[in-house]
């Protein structure tokens, strides 16, 4: 699989992705950073967790990402507005959008297929008229994924600490990313 050529597209996830999900949610580079080694779920967990109608109950709507025909990747977006549980309590706007993802494959990390991933995912939630702002929390200790972001065109604001702890606050604006592409 070429990880330089090929475009990046997100389809929605389905139930029958659940198991491949389950698959790269415990291997190590996506554990490290997606809720460590006492987080590992199991195919249960995973089954109930992240089934795609329970998500849309908590206002997230989760991806698969696409290297030409082939899974390479989660992602999700959500509602930050009331997302609960400690999360942008401050949050008012009710059109920001929260993002995370991973690449499934360690070898396709460091070779631009993160950054080519969050900005489909940016463009696709900017397609919507609605949203005015995308932003995202990585650990500040996840220099690869901030250096991602950066990339895709996000904006560092403030280390902050979330119900997970300490994170990198990133923006993405609507205005922002239509200068970046000179639609205003």
């Amino acid at each position: 699989m070429s990880t330089n050529h090929g475009s990046v597209t997100l389809r929605l996830m389905t139930e029958q992705d659940l198991p491949m999900l389950h698959d790269w949610l415990n291997r190590p580079h996506i554990v490290e950073w997606w809720g460590g080694e006492e987080a590992r779920p199991t195919l249960a967990e995973v089954q109930q967790e992240y089934l795609p109608s329970a998500l849309a109950k908590e206002s997230v709507t989760p991806y698969i990402a696409m290297l030409d025909n082939e899974p390479m990747g989660y992602a999700q977006s959500y509602v930050a507005l009331g997302s609960g549980s400690g999360w942008w309590e401050d949050e008012t706007d009710p059109g920001v959008r929260g993002i995370d993802q991973s690449l499934a494959d360690p070898s396709q990390l460091g070779k631009g297929l993160g950054t080519k991933l969050v900005r489909a995912l940016v463009e696709m939630l900017f397609n919507d008229p609605e949203v005015t702002k995308i932003q995202t929390d990585p650990s500040p200790d996840n220099l690869r994924a901030i250096r991602c972001y950066e990339k895709a065109g996000f904006v560092p604001q403030q280390t902050i600490n979330t119900p997970d702890g300490p994170a990198v606050y990133m923006v993405q604006t609507r205005r922002a990313f239509e200068l970046a592409r000179g639609a205003v």
